[in-house]
């Protein structure tokens, strides 16, 4: 306050001498120059500046050029200016203390609110979502003739609510995430326990190395692109119906993987891990472990994400070909979010001898993105070996997908608008007669509007779903239509 008002008694002595139209820099004038730059009011280009001049206006302090200016006019304006650029100066230096006095930086990105030591040797990120999803007539894919003729249901539901908790800790490589399902979902027959919150994925990565990074924990280990692309950065409502059959989903085990030759023709990116086999938050029942393998080829020299659609407008063409194998021995024959399951037709897990299922699949995976273009293809094998009854039955089964940002073609349509379409059918042994096949196809039809990429978007689409039952004779269809909104805070 003190040095504010010097600075104004100051300014107001050098303004009367300077309204003298024309007078020649005197001693005391230079002086009062002198104790401005001193004060920090001026520059020193502009004390310069003045000093060659040899004579002051009015206009040499922000003052108005017009003649009808009186002088306190001129000198509360340079007493306002002075005041604004003390207290800017002043404003300046306290941010800086607090900020160098402070050890923790905090900001928010597309992975949520940020707190980062200063050093970037500590960094956590906490996200939540929501996906609210209206659907009608049928809430899942029907798999059976029976499902197909059932009454119609029009439901809203909570479809996910998520929280998710991420960053790295000693060193920018050591990384962790979490990730906690809040409440799942559920039928009226199942029980409340059904849709307690749960952790559904909890990892720490050691990733010093490009070629070379170790994984450990439980999350949806890396065998094929549709089910480890998040159900948030999905290009339809939700997966095809090839996911239920052939994903291996959430495994508790360990992981080595990495990138090799990157950016060349040779751009290579492998993964290899041992798990239990049991699926999410289940220990092994048998002394049989899950291997798995991936092997992808990034032949443009670039990597894709593990996220569909191209909202980020790939500049550059790339695209990927992958496969994948994996076998496991042990009580389950599929696996989903909620853990180890049955497929129709077999012994539920809870029922199943330890190890009386060997299961073998693969897949062999394309993607590609440029320029608000997207495609991805998979196709599925697998065989499940029933040691006590001893048989065998394949299945099989596949999907391709594509979406484009028309307004890269058309200005009229809206720069927010994807439209995509997806064809997937599967092939899997009847639930009567595992001797004779079952076929079921999707068409499916969808629209995304983008508000904030795929932290805060619209998506609707409409499927066409098919079923042939050999075994009952039986050919039965259905559409179903879903909207839904999926936001990230």
């Amino acid at each position: 306050m003190t040095r504010c008002i010097f600075n104004r008694i100051g300014f107001s002595a050098f303004i009367a001498a300077a309204s003298l139209f024309t007078t020649n820099l005197a001693a005391a004038d230079k002086a009062l120059l002198d104790i401005l730059l001193g004060n920090g009011a001026i520059t020193q280009d502009q004390h310069s500046e003045l000093m060659k001049k040899g004579k002051l206006t009015s206009q040499d302090f922000g003052a108005s050029p017009t003649p009808a200016a009186t002088e306190e006019q001129i000198e509360r304006k340079v007493a306002e200016a002075v005041d604004q650029r003390i207290d800017k100066t002043i404003g300046d230096k306290i941010a800086e203390k607090v900020d160098d006095a402070f050890p923790v930086k905090a900001s928010h990105g597309s992975k949520g609110f940020r707190l980062e030591s200063k050093d970037g040797n500590w960094q956590t990120n906490l996200q939540w979502r929501a996906q609210l999803r209206y659907t009608n007539p049928t809430s899942g894919d029907p798999r059976q003739v029976s499902a197909f003729e059932a009454d119609e249901q029009s439901t809203f539901e909570a479809r996910r609510l998520r929280m998710k908790i991420g960053g790295h800790g000693y060193k920018p490589w050591l990384k962790y995430y979490f990730e906690v399902d809040l409440q799942p979902s559920r039928d009226v027959d199942d029980s409340s326990s059904s849709a307690s919150s749960r952790v559904i994925d909890w990892r720490i990565d050691v990733a010093k190395w490009a070629a070379a990074q170790m994984r450990v924990g439980q999350w949806k280990i890396d065998y094929n692109r549709e089910r480890v692309d998040s159900s948030g950065r999905q290009q339809f409502v939700e997966r095809s119906i090839v996911n239920r059959i052939f994903t291996i989903d959430r495994q508790v085990g360990v992981q080595l993987k990495g990138r090799l030759f990157e950016g060349t023709p040779a751009d290579l990116r492998y993964w290899g891990g041992v798990f239990t086999g049991e699926g999410r938050g289940v220990r092994n029942n048998d002394d049989s472990m899950m291997y798995m393998g991936r092997v992808q080829w990034n032949f443009l020299g670039r990597d894709l994400e593990w996220k569909q659609t191209d909202v980020e407008y790939t500049e550059l063409p790339t695209g990927s070909l992958a496969f994948a194998a994996a076998t496991n021995k042990g009580s389950c024959t599929r696996w989903s979010s909620s853990g180890c399951g049955n497929l129709d037709g077999f012994a539920s897990a809870a029922s199943a001898a330890p190890g009386q299922f060997e299961v073998d699949q693969m897949v062999q995976e394309f993607a590609f993105k440029w320029r608000g273009f997207s495609l991805q293809q998979e196709y599925h094998w697998k065989t499940v070996e029933d040691n006590l009854a001893r048989t065998e039955n394949d299945f099989t089964g596949g999907y391709v997908q594509t979406g484009y940002f028309f307004h890269n073609l058309f200005s009229f349509v809206p720069r927010p608008l994807e439209l995509a379409f997806r064809y997937a059918f599967v092939e899997e042994p009847n639930r009567f007669d595992r001797t004779m096949d079952n076929e079921r196809e999707e068409f499916s039809f969808g629209a995304n509007w983008f508000i904030a990429g795929h932290n805060n978007k619209f998506t609707m689409d409409y499927s066409h779903l098919t079923l042939e039952d050999k075994f009952l004779a039986r050919d039965v269809s259905d559409d179903r239509a879903r909207f839904q909104w999926d936001v990230s805070f």
